[in-house]
C-alpha cells in the first residue's frame, strides 16, 4: 500500500499500537516508536488532552462519525446508518424539479418551433439572422472536445501530482502578474492595481505554503489510490460526464432555438417574438442550467463522498469494505439528501449566476469605452468570485457530512464551520495546493473550446455573424460548456481529498486503527493529524 503514494515514502517506523476504547490514555502514551514524535504523548499530558478532544457527536446533539461497528459484511446503510431517516431540505428538492419542468417546457416548445421551420447543416440553415444550426453543429464540436480534454488531464494528474502542483502554483501567480501588467498597459490602473495586490499575494502564499506541498501530494495520491482501488469512483464520474455532456448539449439546443423561435425578426415567432422575450427566456435557461448542472455536480461528489467514506471507516477492518457502497450512496443522495443537495447547490448556483452577468456587464462597458464602469464591474467581478470561492468551499465539506449522514444543509454547514474554526488554515492551505491543479484543468479546457468556437466561426463565416457580433457569445457560452463539463469530470479527486480531511480531523483514531501505514507517512508531512477536533 505504502509504494502507490508515490514521492510520499514512508518512514521505517514500528507498528502503530492497537486502537482500544482507552487509547489517549493507554496504548498511544506507552507507544515508543515513533521517532520524532516519542515525545509527543508525553507533552504536557497528551494523554488527557487527547481523551477529552476525542470526538463525540452525541455530546453536541448530532450523529457519531464512526459508522456502525457490527459483525460480519454490510451494506452502506447498514454501515451509515440514520437514526431518524427523513427527507431533508424537501422544499429545495421540490423547487429544483419544478425548475427543471419549465426549463423542458421551454425546451420542448422551441425545439419544436425550430424543427418546424429551420432545416440544413453548416451553410444550409434557412435561417440567417442570428444563432442557427451552423452554431448547433459548433457546439457539438465544443462538447466532444470538452470531453475528451478533460479525461486526458484527469489521467496526466494522476500520473504526475508533485509536478502538477508545482506546476499550477507557479502559473497562478504568472496569471496574475499577467493580467495585472496588461490593465495597467491599457491604462485601466483601478483594475491593474487590484490584480497586482492579488498576484503579490497569491505569490506570497505560495512560498510561504512550500513547506506544505508534501502533505497536498500525500493527500492527492491517497485520493488517487483509493480511486484505483475502488473504481466505482470514476464509474460515477464518467457516468455524471455523459449525463453533463447531454445535458449541455441539450441547453445548447435549447438556447439556439430560443433565438430562432422568438427573435423579432424570425417568421416563426408569428409578431409574437421580441427582444425582451428572447432575453428573459436565456435568462431563464440559463439560471436552470447553472442549478441544474450544480445539483449534478454535488450529487456526484456526495455519491464518491460515501464510497471514500466507506474505506476510511471501513476498509481494514473485519467485515471490509461495505456492500453496494456505491449504490448505497447513491439511494442516499437521491433521497433523503436530494433536498439538502438542492439548497447548496442553489446558493451556489445563484452566486454564480450574478457572476456571469456581472461579466457580460463588465465586457459591454469596456467595448463601448466607458473604463471606470468596467473597472468598478471588474472589481465587482472579483469580490462575488471571493464569495463564490468560500461558498463551494464550505459546500464541499458540508457535502461529505451529508454524504455519509444524511444531515439537512444547515446541520451540516455548521458541522463544516466547526472543522473550519479548528482546521481551517489547514484545510484553506491543502485547497489551495491541490484546488488550481483541478480548476486550472477546468479553465484550460474552457479556453480550448472558446479558441475552437472562434476558429470555427472565423473559417464557417455563417450569415448571422458576417458583422462579428456574435462572436463574444458564442465563445463565452463555449468556454462554459467546456468550463463546466472539465469541473464534474474532475470532480473524484477533489471529492477524495476533501472526506479524507474530514474523516481525519473528527477520527484520527480510525485512521491509526484501519490504515497504520498511511497514518505513518501523515504525521511526517502532517503532526496535527494526531489530534481530534473538540467535540
Amino acid at each position: 500500500m505504502a509504494q502507490a503514494y508515490g514521492n510520499a515514502q514512508p518512514m521505517n517506523y514500528q507498528q502503530p499500537p492497537q486502537y482500544n476504547q482507552n487509547y489517549g490514555n493507554q496504548g498511544y502514551a506507552q507507544n515508543q516508536g515513533y521517532g520524532q514524535n516519542q515525545g509527543y504523548a508525553q507533552n504536557g499530558g497528551y494523554e488527557q488532552q487527547y481523551t477529552q478532544q476525542a470526538p463525540n457527536y452525541n455530546a453536541s446533539n448530532t450523529q457519531s462519525y464512526k459508522p456502525n461497528m457490527g459483525d460480519g459484511k454490510q451494506s452502506f446503510d447498514q454501515a451509515f446508518k440514520l437514526d431518524k431517516p427523513k427527507y431533508n431540505d424537501l422544499w429545495a428538492g421540490i423547487l429544483l424539479i419544478l425548475v427543471f419542468l419549465g426549463f423542458t417546457a421551454i425546451s420542448g416548445i422551441t425545439l419544436h418551433t425550430y424543427a418546424n421551420n429551420h432545416a440544413g447543416g453548416i451553410y444550409q440553415d434557412k435561417n440567417s439572422f442570428t444563432i442557427n444550426s451552423n452554431t448547433i453543429i459548433l457546439f457539438a464540436f465544443v462538447l466532444a472536445v470538452a470531453f475528451v480534454l478533460s479525461w486526458l488531464y484527469l489521467i496526466a494528474a494522476r500520473a504526475f501530482t508533485k509536478q502538477f502542483i508545482w506546476a499550477t502554483g507557479i502559473l497562478n501567480v504568472l496569471f496574475g502578474f499577467a493580467t495585472a501588467i496588461y490593465y495597467l498597459y491599457r491604462k485601466q490602473y483601478s483594475a491593474g492595481i487590484v490584480f497586482l495586490l492579488f498576484a503579490l499575494f497569491s505569490a506570497f502564499c505560495f512560498y510561504t505554503w512550500i513547506k506544505r506541498i508534501p502533505f497536498s501530494v500525500l493527500m492527492l495520491q491517497t485520493s488517487v489510490d483509493v480511486a484505483r482501488n475502488y473504481g466505482h469512483v470514476f464509474l460515477v464520474s464518467f457516468i455524471g460526464g455523459v449525463v453533463a455532456l447531454a445535458f449541455a448539449a441539450w441547453y445548447s439546443v435549447t438556447l439556439a432555438a430560443i433565438y430562432v423561435t422568438y427573435a423579432p425578426e424570425s417568421n416563426s415567432s408569428g409578431g409574437g417574438g421580441s427582444q425582451a422575450k428572447v432575453i428573459g427566456l436565456i435568462v431563464y435557461i440559463t439560471f436552470a442550467a447553472y442549478w441544474i448542472t450544480e445539483w449534478l455536480k454535488n450529487t456526484i461528489y456526495s455519491i464518491v463522498a460515501g464510497v471514500y467514506g466507506s474505506w476510511f471507516f471501513c476498509a481494514g477492518r473485519a467485515n471490509n469494505f461495505p456492500s453496494n457502497a456505491t449504490r448505497g450512496a447513491f439511494r442516499r443522495s437521491m433521497t433523503y439528501s436530494f433536498g439538502s443537495i438542492s439548497l447548496g447547490s442553489l446558493i451556489v448556483a445563484i452566486i454564480n449566476f450574478i457572476r456571469q452577468f456581472v461579466n457580460i456587464a463588465q465586457n459591454s462597458e469596456a467595448a463601448e469605452g466607458n473604463a471606470v464602469a468596467a473597472c468598478a464591474l471588474c472589481i465587482l467581478g472579483c469580490l462575488i468570485s471571493i464569495i463564490q470561492s468560500i461558498a463551494e468551499w464550505i459546500n464541499r465539506y458540508a457535502f461529505s457530512h451529508i454524504a455519509l449522514y444524511g444531515k439537512p444543509y444547515v446541520a451540516a454547514a455548521k458541522d463544516t464551520w466547526r472543522m473550519i474554526k479548528d482546521r481551517g488554515i489547514d484545510a484553506l492551505v491543502n485547497d489551495c495546493l491541490i484546488g488550481p491543479v483541478l480548476s486550472m484543468g477546468s479553465v484550460f479546457v474552457g479556453f480550448v473550446c472558446a479558441l475552437l468556437a472562434f476558429l470555427y466561426l472565423e473559417f464557417t463565416k455563417p450569415e448571422y455573424n458576417q458583422s462579428g457580433g456574435y462572436f463574444p457569445v458564442v465563445m463565452a457560452f463555449s468556454f462554459l460548456i467546456g468550463l463546466q463539463l472539465c469541473q464534474i469530470i474532475m470532480t473524484p479527486l477533489g471529492t477524495g481529498v476533501d472526506t479524507l480531511f474530514v474523516g481525519m480531523a473528527w477520527e484520527p483514531d480510525v485512521l491509526i486503527q484501519n490504515h497504520p501505514d498511511l497514518y505513518q507517512q501523515m504525521i511526517q508531512v502532517y503532526p496535527r493529524v494526531q489530534e481530534a477536533i473538540h467535540a
